[in-house]
């Protein structure tokens, strides 16, 4: 299958823009009347021909749309602090887009090493993963944030914060039942402070574990969003 991003289509026709053609026509070298398939990002997938094999502005014409395609019946919205290395929080990116997740923030805490991000970097990483994984939904990635903020904000499902303090935690994978939707926090490679614990206790987040290992952040994350599709697909 030639899977193409093809963000706003509509109508019957699409222009590819000129790195999607220059693969399509260049390397892949797909002609007139080849079909190729089409994600817009938002759920849509469409089977459609090339029309035009221009390699800097290949047209395709849709022969069939399918919404919806791959969509899942539960949310989750990742929140997890930047790893000092960029490659590990952009291998969670890439992982988590395949296994998962509808909406991720950056978090900016107190023990955080990273306090920039390279957007426009991350996005083509989430798309290449979209690709990869043959899905049609693009996870929205929010601007980096700080931790106060996001905790402070309305989310209609469960709270999580897993940390690695000697307190009273719970299995994430128990603590899954009563919402299709789940928001949970990962903290910095120096986790979270005690403050930032307390605060987040206070806006009804529950403390979990996910495991009895200590884990990386990015493996943490991952972790997580593992269990939760594992569990609301079970």
């Amino acid at each position: 299958m030639h899977l193409f991003f093809t963000p706003g289509i509509q109508g019957t026709t699409y222009e590819l823009d000129e790195t999607e053609s220059r693969h399509a026509i260049r390397v892949l070298r797909l002609v007139k009347g080849d079909p190729v398939s089409l994600i817009d990002g938002k759920g849509n997938f469409y089977e459609a021909r090339i029309l035009d094999d221009n390699p800097r502005q290949c047209q395709v014409g849709i022969i069939k749309k399918i919404p919806e395609y791959g969509k899942r019946d539960y949310y989750l919205h990742m929140a997890v602090a930047p790893t000092k290395n960029p490659d590990r929080f952009e291998w969670f990116l890439e992982k988590a887009t395949e296994i998962g997740v509808d909406e991720i923030t950056p978090v900016l805490c107190e023990h955080s090493e990273r306090r920039t991000l390279k957007n426009e970097r991350l996005e083509k990483v989430l798309i290449s993963a979209m690709k990869q994984s043959l899905t049609a939904y693009l996870p929205k990635l929010n601007p980096l944030s700080p931790l106060n903020e996001v905790v402070k904000k309305q989310f209609d499902g469960n709270r999580f914060i897993a940390h690695c303090f000697d307190q009273q935690r719970k299995q994430l994978k128990n603590e899954l039942s009563g919402s299709r939707s789940s928001l949970i926090l990962i903290g910095p490679e120096g986790d979270f402070s005690e403050d930032e614990i307390e605060l987040a206790l206070q806006h009804n987040f529950i403390p979990v574990e996910l495991g009895k290992s200590r884990l990386r952040t990015e493996t943490a994350a991952i972790v997580a969003c593992h269990t939760v599709n594992l569990m609301q697909e079970g």
